[in-house]
């Protein structure tokens, strides 16, 4: 047999399995072959999408299912022996595995990565690969864990027999945060974007440890009361009659796992905090979910609890982990065991990407100045100075503005998909309610077919709230617009959200990536895998922030006598913003029947100056126009960056950084076995083909092929329509050599491809559907070529002839 004629499929069948086995692994339990671990990067084509290519391993070695801990990388023999070695170094980073290896067939190369095995890269035999048992004791010595600490760390992943698997950066969170608590940790911080399956991953971590009884009494708490509801229900059930929700101030001791909203267990008055009937050490983990908000903060309720069960493992679950002077979880958790952030996941395709469309207007940039003496609808005097975007909808209502806005949103839904699922985040519950009535004044028959078309969905108003689930429920279409503040800003799982509209001026990058959050899930069965950010107030400038996509946020680092107040604070001090910011707050916290959280007064008063009452004025003017100055849509590229500068620039660029000159695109275009693969290349390098043709088209009158789009865009050549190229083709008498069945052929993919473009008609499957099927059978009219490789060269000089230059 000669190794060299082999594929890489039959080394890793003849060579590298038979090692395997002989080493001692499991081929069912233990060895995974060809693992794609990442689900393909989502491109957006204006209305349409595609994925990308899914990041995959050739072999995946788990001690236990779900405890990967080697990667190999299996080559051809014409390969050398670590020709393989960066591409597993790379794996192995992603899926925390520190045993690499690379073979060709020969043997392997073995990277080791924990600096136990010897020096850090061995050449082996094909005899000499490691046993399961020897690598696992490398590991567990490489990450401290002794055997006391086996127990938890070998407990299995529940697995309900559906086959559902913890995506890998799941497992890396779930199996460090084992390790850690196995080591004796005591305070654990898990970064995971929104959308990324928290709780799932929680389930998954109090399951092991509950199960291997290394942890025996649990507290799970969150800040809502839907957070709480959804994880009993759902990813929590499995723990059945073992799990109890806190409800009615009632502490039941007899079970193990408790799920609480934290505001159920505590409160203002001492007899309030019914955490205390627990004793300190009766609680052994306690798991904080969103801890960002507020668990961190000295003088917090959840820091409170967290001192009572100070003997326990405390972990905490967040998208977006703030540090500032007054909140700090990196100074309580320590810094995070694991990080999964919102641009990874969009680029391994496990979140959506997006759109941003942003939307000025004239009076938010130019500002508005009253007149002298100017009194607003309730007879208030105006305070005469000029108002501009930061005081809209806080300090002055301009009625036109929200007419104005509200008729964008309609406008988007009517010409997208008027029963996409949107949510209009504005300024207060006041704005949330002006923005209801102008909507659904501009929506009339939606709003006659169903009241709930729009719907305001906030902490003050029972009926709105009480429509939440319906709204998140992607079976449910009524409400498709929900009008809020803060009640969805967190933890509201709203998986078919297309539409995200912005008009609140959001300066914390906490809370802008807790809500873009709401829209990145993906629901492949609803057709939701990318969405549309609507921006009227600049808050998509914060896209430009490095901390927006990278690492966690850091607000605030003050150092020696810096102000105490955070500087994303400093701006807004006067008494009327303090209000208004404090009152926001508090709607985005849910209470218990009964339980006093914050004022239901709509105004309340502040303190003056001079100790005397006084109560924020919110002016409404009604009689100032309102336009649209300036619209723009920006895409996301590949790098997670927004693409700021044109489309066409853009593009321009891109394609030069490949093909610096005409006659370098042309070689690479005519020398490619598919011109198709060049289309695909592009647009994963963020080349927005719908968009682009459509531009061409108006020029053109029809639509051009992707290749005239390149040269016209990028290289100032007159553009041909698909049309017109078809009938250059016809006109030079192509098909005069051909007869019969094979004429026919060719002449209907020329057709094909002037209705539908070049793809299809790189397909031997199309062969299959009408008008071919009619001419007659696949294996029939591939052999009125003289076989399938007479086929393929014929469609090559049918696109050689599409795309011969003519002058």
């Amino acid at each position: 047999m000669d190794k060299k004629q082999l594929t890489e499929r039959d080394i890793c069948t003849k060579y590298i399995n038979p090692a395997l086995h002989k080493a001692g692994w499991d081929m069912h339990s233990q060895v995974r072959e060809e693992v794609s671990f990442t689900a393909g990067r989502i491109i957006v084509r204006g209305r349409l999408h595609t994925r990308g290519k899914r990041r995959r391993a050739d072999y995946v070695l788990s001690y236990k299912k779900n405890m990967p801990i080697a990667i190999i990388e299996a080559k051809d023999n014409n390969h050398s022996l670590g020709d393989g070695m960066q591409q597993a170094l790379a794996y192995s980073d992603v899926l925390d595995a520190p045993f690499v290896f690379s073979s060709n067939g020969d043997g392997f190369l073995f990277h080791d990565r924990t600096g136990l095995f010897g020096q850090t890269e061995t050449t082996l035999s094909l005899d000499e690969f490691p046993s399961p048992e020897t690598l696992w004791e490398l590991y567990c010595q490489h990450k401290g864990i002794d055997q006391s600490a086996r127990k938890a760390v070998e407990q299995p992943y529940y697995d309900d027999g559906s086959g559902r698997t913890p995506r890998y950066y799941q497992t890396v969170a779930i199996n460090r945060t084992i390790e850690a608590v196995a080591r004796g940790q005591n305070r654990i911080l898990l970064v995971m974007a929104t959308g990324t399956g928290k709780t799932f991953t929680a389930f998954q971590i109090i399951w092991r440890l509950w199960k291997s009884k290394q942890k025996k009494r649990i507290l799970f708490l969150a800040d809502r009361n839907i957070l709480v509801d959804q994880t009993k229900n759902n990813d929590f059930k499995p723990f059945g009659q073992a799990m109890t929700k806190v409800t009615n101030r009632m502490v039941d001791p007899s079970y193990e796992i408790y799920l609480s909203l934290y505001q159920a267990v505590t409160g203002s008055e001492e007899e309030q905090n019914i955490y205390k009937q627990f004793s300190p050490d009766f609680f052994d983990l306690v798991v904080i979910d969103e801890c960002h908000r507020g668990s961190a903060s000295v003088d917090s309720a959840w820091r409170q609890i967290l001192d009572y069960f100070s003997a326990a493992t405390h972990i905490g679950l967040t998208a977006t982990p703030k540090e500032s002077k007054e909140v700090s979880n990196i100074d309580y958790f320590g810094e995070p065991v694991y990080t999964y952030s919102l641009k990874q996941g969009i680029e391994d395709g496990f979140l959506a990407p997006y759109k941003v469309v942003r939307i000025d207007l004239d009076k938010d940039l130019q500002g508005w100045r009253p007149n002298k003496g100017q009194t607003d609808k309730h007879g208030e005097l105006i305070d005469d100075r000029i108002y501009n975007q930061k005081d809209f909808d806080r300090s002055l209502v301009l009625e036109k503005r929200t007419e104005v806005v509200a008729r964008k949103v309609t406008d988007f839904l009517e010409q997208t998909d008027p029963y996409q699922k949107t949510i209009v985040f504005c300024e207060d519950i006041d704005h949330a309610e002006r923005m209801r009535q102008a909507l659904v004044n501009l929506n009339p028959l939606r709003v006659k077919e169903n009241r709930k078309y729009v719907m305001r969905i906030t902490g003050d108003e029972p009926e709105g709230k009480a429509e939440l689930d319906n709204f998140i429920n992607p079976e449910e279409r009524y409400p498709v617009i929900a009008t809020t503040s803060k009640l969805m800003t967190t933890g509201v799982d709203a998986q078919t959200c297309k539409l995200i509209v912005l008009d609140q001026r959001i300066q914390s990058m906490t809370e802008f990536k807790q809500i873009i959050g709401r829209g990145t899930r993906i629901n492949d069965d609803y057709n939701k895998h990318w969405f549309t950010i609507l921006d009227f107030k600049k808050a998509t400038e914060l896209f430009a922030d490095p901390a927006f996509d990278g690492d966690p946020v850091k607000v605030y680092e003050p150092k020696g006598d810096d102000s105490i107040v955070p500087d994303d604070e400093h701006e807004d001090l006067d008494p009327a913003a303090t209000e208004l910011r404090l009152s926001e707050e508090a709607e985005g916290y849910e209470v218990e029947p009964g339980e006093s959280w914050h004022s239901d007064d709509s105004t309340p008063a502040w303190p003056s100056g001079d100790g005397e009452k006084t109560k924020r004025v919110k002016y409404v003017v009604g009689d100032v126009d309102v336009s649209v100055i300036a619209e723009r849509v920006q895409y996301l590229g590949p790098d997670g960056k927004l693409i700021t500068e044109s489309l066409k620039d853009f593009t321009r660029k891109k394609v030069k950084e490949q093909y610096a000159t005409l006659t370098d695109f042309l070689k690479h275009w005519n020398q490619a076995e598919r011109k198709q693969a060049i289309i695909e290349e592009l647009a994963e390098q963020g080349v927005i083909w719908d968009d682009l043709i459509k531009d061409v088209s108006k020029k053109l009158g029809a639509e051009p092929d992707p290749f005239d789009v390149i040269c016209h865009i990028v290289y100032d050549q007159p553009p041909l329509s698909r049309k017109e190229r078809a009938e250059q083709v016809r006109k030079q008498d192509y098909f005069s050599k051909y007869e019969g069945a094979s004429k026919q052929v060719l002449d209907a993919l020329l057709n094909k491809y002037t209705d539908s473009g070049i793809e299809p008609i790189e397909d031997v499957k199309i062969l299959t559907l009408a008008p071919f099927s009619q001419i007659g059978s696949l294996m029939e009219l591939v052999d009125a070529f003289g076989g399938k490789p007479g086929y393929t060269e014929a469609v090559k000089d049918l696109e050689d002839e599409l795309y011969r230059q003519t002058s």
